[in-house]
């Protein structure tokens, strides 16, 4: 038996860079699978790590919320090692040539995909913003949302650099994310987690302050 359909979490160091500036942050890196398959959503820093958590399962993808280099520098690795493609939006793929110039991603995920795993399935919600080609991924059987850098507990993603688009960011979360329900759980990309119905009441102070 492969067991039921679960999420894991692993934490990943190192820096972001963009616009001239390089920060150090942690990563959080998704797995969801069962005890056969898995997808890992954002292969952060540290490929030998995250190879170790999926271990002797398959990997089925490697999917990017977006292409920020905290987001992406470890899929290339992760994916020679186990043979799993690495999914990205079309729209960042600017992005993602500032990391991987000799190097594309090996299929494009559209709005409204689903990506099937272990019995469940992700479906991707473009939501730009953050990233031209930011995508967070629902999977309504786990009651999940894995949202990248869209949405953190307390507020959107940085809208501040290159690329990013404040009044984008706010549509996306306002129609694509504050939708879902209340009771979803919200995974992002760096952080805690929280709930739609957590953050749901904050969108036009957000939107008002101007982040």
């Amino acid at each position: 038996m492969a067991g039921e359909p679960r999420i894991e979490h692993l934490v990943t160091s190192g820096t972001f860079s963009l616009d001239g500036g390089t920060w150090e942050v942690d990563n959080n890196v998704w797995l969801i699978g069962d005890d056969d398959e898995v997808v890992v959503i954002d292969a952060a820093h540290d490929a030998e790590a995250i190879v170790a958590a999926v271990g002797d399962r398959r990997l089925s993808a490697v999917v990017c919320t977006h292409a920020h280099d905290d987001h992406v520098n470890a899929a290339p690795e992760v994916a020679d090692r186990t043979g799993a493609p690495i999914l990205l939006h079309p729209d960042d793929q600017v992005l993602w040539k500032m990391t991987h110039p000799n190097r594309r991603p090996d299929r494009a995920v559209a709005d409204g995909e689903r990506i099937e795993v272990a019995g469940t399935f992700l479906r991707v919600l473009h939501t730009p913003g953050h990233a031209p080609g930011a995508v967070c991924l629902y999977a309504p059987g786990l009651g999940a949302l894995f949202s990248g850098d869209t949405l953190f507990a307390g507020g959107p993603g940085a809208t501040g650099r290159s690329y990013s688009d404040f009044g984008a960011i706010i549509g996306s979360i306002g129609d694509r994310l504050l939708t879902l329900p209340g009771e979803t759980a919200v995974y992002p990309g760096h952080g805690d987690t929280t709930t739609i119905a957590a953050e749901a009441p904050h969108l036009e102070e957000w939107a008002a302050r101007g982040w």
